[in-house]
């Protein structure tokens, strides 16, 4: 994990002695009294913080050197505060040696917290930090109060309940006013031009908006100008620290749970978002729009005064985010906002459903505005759940939004890996009102499962979440083709992305075979299909075969082989969420496709064998669930296990599609199954047993698997114990394999262990078939031995020693 050299030093800082230890903190205090620190000091300071966090037990430093490190939180160069903060959070606190909240800064306010060790420590903190927030500017620096509330912000993370109704009171009172009372003109002074430029000379300049006009409102983190008052810093620090604050103040003072209220910020964490104030009454503001109505909400409660002020705070900034920023980080800027105000106001309307209808022209503007320029698709998110929270209350029509969330983001910005990101994980934290009020939702996963394609590891957990809520009745058969198709859907994408980046080759040039299919007119049909949006158009297309032979090139394509390796993970789930939704007719089905699809898959053999891995477990699952499945799909397994081909390259699902044909092929699973049915199922194993134990495999081809023998000996032996005239035909074969194998090596089976074992289930299966009585027992046991259940039969005495044991075994 480190270097040779990194071991070494560390090893050093582990092994030094306490005798040298104190030499080097007598040094350190000694350089630490020179008025700058020098090259050394910050070399020992460096060494000190190595040795402290290389042991796990935590050391006490000279009183004299912990003072001297405390002194340097308040120095000017921010080295210094790094450095001594990190060492002294590697050491105990001396007592009376506590961090003053006048020094606070980004750095002694991590020392603060990470000495706080309990909850008592942190309201302490709390006390001293809204004390310094009830000060006056004339009763301390107010360049302190920058760093008070990130330190703030960090103590609600963590311990919300450290607050009190009066914290929260307070600091709701602050926040309103350093959101909406901060100073219109820039900070510092702006020249006026011209010869005589001196202090003086030196007027007031209005603070500007983003494309350069004078603001005409109050201030937001929108404006801008060569300087900055305090009181504009400080709305800044308000402005990035607003929605947590609100969630918490409105989770703490209803009493909610915390899981209610991590909830809550999860629904709604797109971005840390904003507030807004009203009118100012700094001498100078001028009225706009949005906060001529806000006189009245002096006469509100601290909260609701707050949440008044941070909605109009964030009409603001969409009113400003309309302006043409002449920078282009400005450009980022106003969509970093957007996403800010958007998420306050839907936080804001889920407290007060009265601002929805508030809310809602601003919202709808917005989305107007924005909805044709993709590169606002960060914006688009938090606009699509404000339409999702509110939209039915509002009685909003929703389809455009669910139209270019569900459509447009997926086909054009299936690569963007960031929108991918934020669109699964608002799927995620939506999925129940997005199965009941979003019908296009469930219709939708061909597109979505184009973030898959693309980028499988990154966002296949998402995919294991969402999933299950994407398979229904409707789409269950279509879906499982599509997680079958997944990697060709990957080279399909990339092939998309080359067609357009990519010229089209001359003739004679050399060129992509799949890219020249792709943009053929007569393969075009089959790459539209894997690329449509919605669900409906079909369950899969005829030629599947072509479209493999097409992609063949694209099987060893990196992103081809780690998208395949999802399917079996993915396919695991839709099993296991389909048997709690379908019926006995749509589980029929999916036998089917399951038989169909194991031979049309994308030539990647590590991918082929572990679907048939897959398909063989959860078609042994149906069957065991519903037994009589195996008499109504009869014909399309006996199809399939008469095949002798798939004995030698299908022989995971071929073992298991013989075992349930011998296993539930049976009166007492389904009153339905005949003799005639038991008959032409025997006749086709038993040829394909013959035909693979009496000639060599086919070239290019190896042995048949013994478990595929055994499987066949089984069933067969199974099958002849239901209908006891098939017993010679069986014995007869069995026979014939022990007189065989007495003659030496066979050609379908080279090892002699294998072979020895073959021939022992042979000659148990022939012994057992003597007494067909017994083998009928024997190999098709009644439900009441294969499902014991002894332990509650009170007609027997096991309930009762159950009972006995269990009460000397537990203490009463």
């Amino acid at each position: 994990m480190y270097s040779h050299g990194s071991e070494s030093l560390i090893k050093q800082a582990r092994e030094i002695q306490e005798s040298e230890l104190q030499k080097f903190y007598s040094r350190l205090i000694k350089l630490l009294q020179g008025k700058e620190l020098s090259h050394e000091t910050i070399d020992c300071l460096q060494r000190l913080h190595l040795i402290l966090s290389a042991t796990k037990y935590t050391r006490i430093l000279p009183a004299e050197l912990q003072r001297s490190l405390l002194s340097l939180l308040s120095s000017s160069v921010e080295q210094s505060q790094v450095l001594s903060s990190a060492v002294l959070r590697e050491t105990l606190p001396l007592s009376g040696q506590e961090v003053n909240c006048s020094q606070e800064n980004t750095h002694a306010a991590a020392l603060l917290l990470s000495q706080a060790g309990s909850r008592e420590d942190l309201s302490s903190i709390c006390s001293q930090l809204f004390h310094s927030l009830e000060s006056r500017a004339s009763e301390g620096p107010t360049h302190s109060l920058t760093h008070t509330l990130p330190v703030l912000n960090a103590i609600l993370t963590h311990s919300s309940e450290c607050l009190s109704e009066d914290h929260m009171t307070l600091l709701s009172k602050k926040l309103v006013d350093w959101l909406r009372y901060a100073s219109i003109m820039q900070g510092g002074g702006a020249s006026s031009g011209g010869f005589f430029t001196g202090s003086r000379s030196r007027q007031p300049v209005p603070i500007a908006e983003l494309d350069g006009s004078v603001s005409g409102d109050f201030f937001t983190v929108l404006c801008v100008g060569q300087g900055f008052t305090e009181d504009q810093w400080m709305n800044v620090y308000s402005f990035s620290m607003l929605r947590h604050w609100l969630l918490t103040f409105h989770s703490v003072s209803n009493g909610a749970t915390a899981d209610n209220v991590n909830k809550l910020q999860l629904s709604l964490s797109l971005s840390h978002s904003l507030s807004t104030d009203d009118r100012s009454e700094v001498d100078g503001s001028v009225v706009s729009m949005v906060s001529a109505t806000s006189s009245s909400s002096r006469l509100l409660p601290p909260k609701e005064r707050l949440r008044e002020k941070a909605f109009q705070y964030c009409q603001r900034l969409i009113e400003q985010s309309d302006r043409k920023a002449q920078k282009r980080t400005d450009t980022e800027l106003q969509k970093a906002c957007l996403v800010e105000a958007v998420c306050i106001l839907d936080s804001v309307c889920v407290e007060d459903a009265s601002l929805v209808f508030r809310a809602f022209p601003c919202i709808k503007a917005l989305f107007g505005r924005l909805s044709s320029d993709l590169s606002f698709a960060r914006v688009l998110l938090p606009i699509a759940q404000f339409y999702l929270n509110h939209g039915e209350m509002a009685a909003v029509d929703c389809d455009c939004v669910w139209k270019l969330v569900f459509a447009r983001f997926p086909t054009e910005l299936f690569n963007n890996p960031f929108l991918a990101h934020e669109l699964l994980r608002f799927l995620r934290l939506n999925l129940e009102n997005l199965q009941l009020r979003v019908p296009e939702y469930t219709r939708c996963f061909p597109n979505l499962l184009k973030f898959l394609a693309w980028d499988g590891p990154a966002v296949v957990d998402d995919f294991v979440d969402l999933l299950p809520s994407l398979v229904t009745t409707g789409t269950a058969v279509e879906l499982l083709h599509t997680l079958l198709d997944l990697p060709c859907l990957s080279a399909t994408l990339v092939l998309q992305l080359r067609s357009m980046s990519l010229p089209i080759s001359e003739s004679g040039g050399r060129s992509l075979p799949s890219l020249d299919a792709f943009r053929s007119p007569s393969f075009r049909g089959l790459f539209l299909f894997l690329l449509r949006e919605e669900s409906g158009s079909g369950e899969t297309i005829e030629r599947l075969s072509t479209l493999h032979e097409l992609l063949t090139e694209a099987a060893d394509w990196p992103r081809v082989v780690q998208c395949a390796q999802t399917v079996p993970v993915l396919l695991h789930i839709f099993f296991n969420t389909v048997i709690k939704v379908a019926d006995k007719k749509l589980l029929a089905q999916l036998i089917l496709v399951q038989l169909e699809r194991s031979s049309l898959l994308l030539n990647i053999p590590k991918y082929i064998k572990e679907i048939h891995r897959v398909f063989s477990c959860h078609l042994l699952r149906l069957c065991k669930l519903h037994p009589s499945l195996v008499v109504d799909q009869s014909h399309e397994l006996l199809e399939f296990a008469g095949a002798t081909a798939h004995v030698y390259t299908k022989e995971e699902i071929y073992t298991h599609v013989v075992w349930v044909l011998g296993e539930y092929l049976s009166v007492s699973c389904d009153s339905r199954c005949s003799v005639t049915l038991i008959t032409s199922c025997f006749e086709a194993l038993e040829a394909v047993l013959f035909e693979i134990t009496s000639s060599a495999p086919p070239p290019g081809a190896g042995c048949p698997a013994p478990r595929v023998i055994t499987a066949l000996m089984s069933a067969l032996a199974k099958l002849a114990s239901r209908s006891h005239d098939l017993i010679p035909r069986v014995s007869l074969f069995l026979s014939k394999l022990r007189n065989v194998s007495r003659d030496g090596s066979v050609v379908w089976c080279t090892d002699e262990d294998d072979l020895v074992a073959i021939v022992t289930l042979g000659e148990e299966l022939w012994s057992l078939l003597k007494t067909p009585g017994v083998a009928q027992s024997v190999l098709t046991p009644p439900p009441h031995i294969t499902t014991p259940q002894w332990h509650r039969d009170t007609n027997v005495a096991m309930p009762l020693q159950l009972r006995a044991l269990t009460s000397l075994t537990h203490s009463q």
